[in-house]
């Protein structure tokens, strides 16, 4: 699996298909076109494997430690999804914040086991579009 690290890549993705979406996260996906008309994403993703990026803006999550772990559980579920998973530039972002009053710690259990069940849910719909034919 390869890692989104530039802006150019993100903003390609992000310009893409949102493929599921829950309460807190979207997964966005590009498909790797390598025809050879197109120029700009061979550039930008020179090899045709997973790619995968990880969104977590200082609006919805505003201590780095929080941000730490929840981009952490996006690349960790993301891995051990890598068999199932397109060969497709993927970015999941954060698009609200978890509340405050419920999960206080910047890095409790239970905004773990929160993130980790809402990124399941995401995949999980993901994967039912993908085996369903849907591409990116």
């Amino acid at each position: 699996m390869q890692r989104l690290k530039t802006r150019p890549q993100f903003q390609a993705v992000l310009a893409g298909q949102t493929l599921a979406r829950t309460p807190h996260f979207a997964l966005h996906c590009l498909a790797l076109d390598t025809s050879p008309e197109s120029t700009t994403l061979p550039a930008l993703f020179a090899v045709r494997d997973v790619w995968m990026g990880a969104m977590v803006p200082k609006r919805w999550a505003k201590r780095a430690v929080t941000r730490n772990t929840i981009k952490r559980q996006i690349y960790a579920m993301s891995h051990d999804l890598e068999p199932v998973l397109q060969k497709a530039a993927h970015v999941v972002r954060l698009r609200s914040g978890f509340d405050k009053t419920r999960y206080v710690s910047a890095t409790s259990d239970a905004l773990k086991c929160a993130v980790h069940d809402e990124l399941q849910q995401l995949f999980d719909h993901a994967y039912a579009l993908a085996k369903q034919g849907a591409a990116c």
